[in-house]
């Protein structure tokens, strides 16, 4: 094959050839083209990955008063910081230790090494005894929880349709919201006492007979990364990655099973696309390529600050709104509910995203998701135990 600029042209290599042709195949399929089962697949492992994110919200009031001497509803809040700064401090390593191996080892396999790591971690937790314990545990998760949210993301946008890939992206991340609010109303009634509603939770189980709630949350955890695991294996390989690799053979069979998906949805195919050369083989790379590159050190800085800005208020949100609660005031079983009905905007959220994640560029949605999270916050911090209502309302947007 010869390419042609102007009066200049050059060869590209045969497998070169057949490496972008295997790309060009997989570009033109416009619907997704693998079962949905494999949706379900990576959902399940993502609902996992959130409940373990939001199992510590309403749950670590009642942690705290069983490992730390001296800790109660209105001082937990003192206690909470260490654990979830070492949580991220384990997501930041997995991200930049585990997420970049994949392009070693492949997307499933690292996919499947992640979900060990934090499901170990979870299991961990539910058997710590003391507050020291509780933070490496916590290290460990966020070591899985880090690298599985990376490369999850990747997995999707390399398999899914070229335009529809925050279509699918936000899906995945709608079942990862489950596994969040699961968690969370989960912990308000394995852990909070029982109160009338919408005060708290009438049938919850928390009392002075039942401290264990806790880490009952935390062995379910780490039974759901179980049967994550277990699905993933039977995730395929993403084919970008394979041809990137020099894997022709098994590239083009996955990507021929795409097609042949796909046209069990659609008439026919559109025609390939103008090929350009794929390159296969080689070394990445690696973090000082990226850094080295002004353009790509400015884009860096720039994600760096909104992922940063961003997970502060997640984090908050997702694993503090509890304690956040108990210390301005509310009861424990208040500040649970809260929490619980908190996480049906994150639902609402990635469902909107999914149906509607298309129609605009992904930094508008950015400024509009900024823009709903300043809201409820202050409608949070306007409000107090006795508007609950309002509390709530701002909660979940």
């Amino acid at each position: 094959m010869s390419l042609r600029t102007s009066h200049v042209s050059f060869r590209v290599p045969k497998k070169s050839n057949a490496a972008s042709n295997i790309i060009a195949r997989q570009d033109r399929i416009p619907v997704w083209s693998l079962s949905y089962l494999l949706i379900g697949i990576v959902g399940t492992g993502f609902l996992f990955t959130f409940f373990d994110i939001g199992d510590i919200n309403v749950s670590f009031v009642q942690t705290c008063m069983q490992i730390v001497p001296g800790c109660h509803a209105q001082t937990a809040s003192h206690y909470i910081g260490l654990p979830v700064l070492a949580n991220l401090v384990g997501y930041m390593l997995g991200a930049l230790i585990l997420s970049p191996l994949a392009d070693r080892f492949g997307r499933r396999d690292l996919l499947v090494i992640t979900m060990v790591i934090t499901g170990l971690g979870s299991l961990y937790t539910t058997f710590v005894g003391d507050y020291t314990g509780f933070i490496i545990a916590r290290t460990i998760t966020g070591i899985g929880i880090g690298a599985d949210l990376a490369l999850v993301s990747t997995y999707i946008n390399e398999v899914a349709p070229n335009r529809s890939r925050a279509k699918y992206t936000a899906l995945i991340f709608a079942m990862g919201t489950v596994g969040s609010s699961l968690g969370i109303w989960l912990g308000l009634y394995l852990t909070t006492p029982a109160t009338a509603f919408p005060f708290g939770l009438p049938i919850a189980l928390a009392g002075p007979h039942f401290l264990i709630g806790w880490r009952i949350m935390y062995g379910i955890g780490a039974l759901l990364s179980i049967c994550g695991l277990v699905l993933r294996f039977e995730l395929p390989e993403s084919p970008r990655w394979l041809v990137s690799r020099g894997r022709l053979v098994e590239a083009d069979r996955v990507v021929t099973k795409m097609e042949q998906y796909a046209l069990t949805r659609i008439p026919e195919l559109p025609p390939i696309s103008s090929e350009l050369p794929v390159h296969t083989v080689g070394d990445s790379a690696g973090y000082s390529g990226v850094f080295g590159n002004p353009l790509y050190l400015k884009r860096t800085i720039v994600f760096i600050v909104i992922w940063l800005v961003g997970y502060i208020t997640v984090y908050s949100l997702v694993a503090g709104t509890t304690v956040l609660l108990t210390a301005l005031g509310y009861s424990l079983a208040e500040a649970g509910i809260i929490a619980a009905f908190g996480t049906m905007g994150g639902i609402v959220c990635a469902l909107i995203a999914y149906a509607l994640g298309e129609r605009l560029e992904r930094k508008y949605w950015l400024a509009i998701s900024a823009l709903l999270t300043l809201l409820g916050g202050t409608i949070i911090a306007l409000s107090n135990s006795s508007q609950m209502v309002l509390t709530i309302v701002g909660a979940v947007v």
